[in-house]
């Protein structure tokens, strides 16, 4: 260990490393959501109006913090780096990552619909429409692909697509 008079290596930050950051994004609800939770905290006030203003107003907070946590908790991010990927809890080497392939509208509608292995692992959203299917290569793996939400599906897939 380095005395306060000696000096000690320090490690290069303008290197580029295997962590270095490709591609990130965070796949937050639309504004349409959160009005709907806003409409929903608001029925708080409907249901304990009858018993008093104050607990109808207090329910109505209370219901917003709870969909708001849980809306903020359970949003998935993902990462794409030179040695893995990591789409919200699932995490995988990049060197079992295959090929990926952006789709938008009807077709997206398609893959995550009749097109949809019951094997693939899947993270999309009802509120963003363009999904990225991520070929998996590890033998290993029963999962065929992944099927991933992303509001920057080019971007994904040219990420991707670095080595």
């Amino acid at each position: 260990m380095p005395t306060s008079d000696q000096s000690a290596p320090v490690p290069a930050r303008n290197n580029p490393t295997a962590s270095e950051v490709l591609f990130t994004e965070k796949l937050w609800p639309t504004i349409w959501i959160w009005i709907v939770v806003v409409g929903l905290s608001g029925a708080g006030i409907l249901m304990f109006a009858p018993i008093s203003a104050a607990a109808g107003i207090i329910a109505a907070l209370v219901l917003l913090a709870i969909m708001t946590i849980l809306l903020v908790v359970s949003t998935p991010t993902i990462i794409v780096t030179r040695d893995s990927l990591r789409v919200g809890r699932a995490t995988i080497e990049r060197k079992f990552v295959g090929t990926a392939e952006a789709f938008k509208k009807e077709e997206a509608t398609a893959e995550r619909g009749p097109r949809l292995n019951g094997l693939a692992y899947m993270c999309f959203r009802g509120w963003i429409d363009p999904v990225v299917k991520i070929a998996i290569t590890d033998p290993a793996d029963r999962t065929p692909y992944w099927l991933v939400s992303s509001r920057r599906p080019d971007e994904l897939v040219a990420a991707l697509s670095t080595r």
